[in-house]
């Protein structure tokens, strides 16, 4: 069989697989091969399911998030407003769920889920284990980003900044403030080191447990809290039709003054923009 007499075999057998249909007819256009009209799968995982097409539908045009529905012209405030609503939603179990986003000195990121334990102006506060690779970058690498995402209300939030580690008298409160088992596997694990098995830990976990069941549980001296300084924070709101909402609030440069289209004056010293989406 000819080389052109295989590609159109293997056209008439793998064309459903094509990326797009304009992109199959620019491709074969050359070897004066015509591809049929009908829309081509799209299939983009290894078990042959259509990932490219999976959709949510978000808000509608007429629920636009625009500058007039912010609750505050600063972060913070609005912030607490859709966290509320985030937390006194059914369908969101976990509110303060976050990806926390670190990097290495060298620019190599890594990202985990943490939970928010606490915020103001001043920041927004998280607990771990100070030998975990998030903090060992945290030290090398003092910024961070912070996403908190609630699909059942297509909203996102996303905070960019500088990070300090909390006092110990700070963390050693908090950590008192948790339930025993907590406490106790906070002792357990050395997060982020390798371990044989499970077994490791039950193990730990049953004798440390026997150890303090009378007693206060002393706090590890690698486990306490850091928290995220914000410079910026951005509110985004999905839109069924892709053209998402984005209202970012920033620290203002150097000398930058809000011209009131472009860049808006906000309070406490933020300024806020509109991005496009």
């Amino acid at each position: 069989m000819s080389l052109l007499g295989v590609i159109r075999f293997r056209v008439c057998v793998h064309s459903t697989k094509l990326i797009s249909s304009q992109f199959g007819r620019q491709l074969l256009q050359p070897l004066g091969i015509k591809m049929s009209d009908h829309n081509p799968t799209i299939v983009s995982s290894p078990d042959g399911m259509d990932v490219a097409a999976m959709r949510k539908k978000y808000k509608t045009g007429h629920e636009a998030f625009v500058e007039d529905h912010l609750v505050a012209k600063e972060p913070i405030e609005q912030f607490t407003d859709w966290f509320k609503t985030a937390r006194q939603l059914n369908g969101i179990e976990e509110a303060n769920a976050m990806t926390l986003a670190t990097a290495t000195k060298d620019g190599r990121p890594s990202a985990r889920w943490v939970l928010l334990k606490g915020y103001g102006k001043e920041g927004f506060k998280f607990y771990t284990n100070y030998e975990s690779r998030k903090s060992k970058e945290l030290l090398e690498n003092p910024f961070a980003c912070l996403v908190f995402y609630w699909a059942a209300l297509s909203r996102s939030v996303r905070i960019e900044g500088r990070v300090e580690k909390l006092s110990e008298e700070e963390s050693t409160q908090y950590f008192h403030s948790r339930p025993f088992d907590s406490q106790i596997g906070a002792c357990v694990s050395h997060q982020s080191t390798v371990i044989e098995s499970r077994d490791v830990l039950t193990t730990r976990d049953a004798e440390l447990k026997e150890q303090y069941k009378d007693k206060e549980v002393p706090k590890p001296d690698y486990w306490g809290g850091f928290i995220v300084i914000p410079e910026v924070v951005e509110f985004w709101q999905g839109q069924s039709n892709r053209l998402h909402d984005r209202i970012v609030f920033r620290r203002p440069k150097d000398g930058e003054t809000a011209d009131g289209k472009l860049l808006h004056q906000g309070d406490d010293g933020w300024v806020y923009t509109r991005l496009s989406p």
